[in-house]
């Protein structure tokens, strides 16, 4: 898929992973195998062999493949291949706006934005989700009606360590098992990706725009979700968790009259197309400051 930058240039997609993903998913073996390699027993074995020094000859070739730039991290070495996915940045690579009417980007991603009424379904190419599926908490998903849900797509390139968008107060985590799928774009051609995937939320009351509740969507080989806090009191740009290996998502649900998206996102997202956001970037601003 392709996406646009904040200067509104158009970026291509350098890789052929949705290609490769829409030839694996169009025939019954294909699907047969990846709902294998989806199974959790599976991605535990492969999330214990990532996290375990034989698989650190894995971390050249996936560096070079994928362009990434280490000048950016902290120069260390690592003692696996999970080590290295869930790598630090350098210290001042990803600045918070700390302007508190300001909301910011929990991590780096391609960005839709979608607004909630009672028809709404979000679409990601052929699939179709609703916001009350996706919880499995009709009641709360009511509660965001005439508000906006954002997803943040990570690509494998990406940071993987994402942050809280606001201060505030956190609730408890919710976890939601489901069979890890990769959450490549290509894939919601022939898989309902929340309904099929791993997920932990929480509602966090925040400072600046009401109640948001943020998601983390698991993909296929990512049998963890690591979040930190249970109940806290949480701080804008505080590190809130990582992903381990796979590609995965992040989603907001932002209530009514709290929050205007950024229009770049908004324009872009009607016509189909992701806006590339790093961590900490604006994205939005509270319509009460």
């Amino acid at each position: 898929m392709d996406y646009m930058d904040r200067g509104g240039k158009l970026i291509k997609n350098k890789t052929g992973q949705d290609k490769f993903l829409n030839m694996v998913y169009s025939n019954m073996g294909g699907r047969f195998v990846m709902k294998i390699l989806a199974a959790p027993v599976v991605s535990r074995g492969i999330g214990c062999f990532m996290d375990h020094w034989p698989s650190a000859f894995l971390i050249g070739r996936f560096i070079r493949k994928n362009h990434i730039r280490m000048s950016e991290y902290e120069c260390r070495k690592y003692r696996s291949f999970n080590d290295f996915f869930t790598r630090r940045l350098k210290e001042g690579m990803r600045p918070v706006d700390r302007e508190p009417s300001h909301l910011i980007a929990p991590c780096d991603a391609a960005v839709m934005a979608y607004p909630i009424d009672l028809r709404t379904k979000v679409y990601m190419k052929h699939s179709v989700y609703t916001i009350g599926s996706m919880l499995r908490n009709y009641s709360l998903a009511a509660q965001y009606m005439g508000g906006y849900c954002i997803v943040l797509r990570l690509s494998v390139d990406d940071y993987h360590r994402y942050c809280y968008v606001d201060s505030g107060a956190k609730g408890r985590n919710h976890f939601i098992p489901g069979v890890l799928h990769t959450v490549n774009p290509a894939v919601l051609d022939h898989v309902k990706i929340y309904k099929e995937n791993a997920r932990s939320y929480c509602v966090i009351d925040t400072k600046n725009f009401g109640k948001v509740v943020q998601m983390e969507v698991g993909a296929m080989c990512v049998g963890r979700i690591t979040n930190y806090h249970h109940k806290a009191i949480v701080r804008r740009g505080q590190e809130k968790g990582r992903f381990e290996f796979g590609g995965s998502t992040v989603v907001l649900l932002l209530r009514r009259d709290y929050v205007a998206v950024d229009d770049d996102i908004l324009k872009n997202s009607a016509e189909g197309i992701e806006t590339k956001v790093k961590l900490g970037e604006r994205i939005g601003k509270a319509l009460f400051s």
